[in-house]
C-alpha cells in the first residue's frame, strides 16, 4: 500500500464503520461510516469527550474493538498500522521519543528533513537538537510535518494545530493543502477557524453518531451549537 510503483492505479480510499464503542452505560461511538480519499483533506470535529480521539486509534489499529471495519479500496486491514506504507497517526501526547535529534527523528521514519522543513526556515538552525529541547509548540510542529511527508498513503492527525504559533498554523496549514495531491488526510482539531478552510469533507460526531456535512457547513454547526450565532 505505499505509494511506488507497486499501489492501486486512482484513488485509494480509506473506509472505516462497525464501530461501536461503550464506556459504563455511555455510548461514546455507535453510528459510525467514515471516509477518506487521497486527494482529500477530512475534517472531524466535535466537542471534547464526543469520541474524536478514540475514532481515530480505532482506525490507526491502537485500540482492538470487536467488529470494526477498516478498508482500504474494500480490502480489510485491520490493525491497519501493520500494513507498510498505508497510514501514520499523530496522537494528542508526543510521538516520538523525546532523546531523538530531529535528523535521527526524520531518519527513523524515512523522511528528508531538509524537505519536509523548506517552508520553516527557522527550524534548521535546530536540527541537531533533541525534541525535548524544543519548545511544545515547535515538537508538534516538526511531529506533524515528519509523517505528513513521511510515505504512506494517508495521516491521521489528533489536534496538530495545538499549541503551535498561529504563523506556523498558517504555513502548516498549506503544507497540508500542498501534500494532499498525493495522501489522504483525517484532521481532528477544536480550531474550527483553521481547520474548515482547508477541508474538503467535514464530519461532525455529535452524541456518538457520525454526521457528513454538507451545504453550507458553518450554518449546520451553528446549528448544532458548535459555532457561535
Amino acid at each position: 500500500m505505499s505509494r511506488n510503483s507497486d499501489k492501486p492505479a486512482g484513488p485509494q480510499v480509506l473506509e472505516a464503520d462497525g464501530i461501536r464503542i461503550v464506556f459504563g452505560e455511555r455510548q461514546v461511538l455507535g453510528s459510525i461510516y467514515l471516509r477518506v480519499q487521497t486527494g482529500q483533506i477530512v475534517g472531524l470535529l466535535g466537542r471534547n469527550g464526543s469520541g474524536k480521539s478514540v475514532l481515530l486509534q480505532t482506525i490507526f489499529g491502537a485500540r482492538a474493538v470487536a467488529d470494526a471495519s477498516v478498508r482500504v479500496n474494500g480490502r480489510h486491514v485491520v490493525p491497519a498500522f501493520r500494513h507498510p506504507g498505508l497510514l501514520n497517526y499523530l496522537p494528542q501526547e508526543p510521538l516520538l521519543p523525546p532523546s531523538l535529534s530531529l535528523v535521527q527523528a526524520a531518519d527513523m521514519l524515512g523522511v528528508d528533513l531538509t524537505r519536509a522543513t523548506a517552508r520553516f526556515p527557522e527550524l534548521r538552525s535546530q536540527f541537531g537538537r533533541r525534541l525535548s529541547e524544543l519548545s511544545g509548540g515547535s515538537a508538534r510542529l516538526v511531529q506533524a510535518l515528519l509523517l505528513l511527508h513521511a510515505d504512506t498513503a494517508f495521516s491521521l492527525f489528533d489536534e496538530p494545530f495545538s499549541g503551535v504559533m498561529p504563523v506556523h498554523v498558517e504555513a502548516l496549514a498549506e503544507e497540508m493543502q500542498r501534500l494532499k495531491s498525493h495522501k489522504g488526510l483525517l484532521i481532528t482539531d477544536h480550531r474550527y477557524a483553521e481547520v474548515l478552510p482547508i477541508c474538503d469533507v467535514v464530519y461532525l460526531l455529535h452524541q456518538g453518531r457520525l454526521l457528513k456535512l454538507d451545504g453550507d457547513v458553518r450554518e449546520q454547526l451553528r446549528d448544532y451549537g458548535y459555532l457561535a450565532s
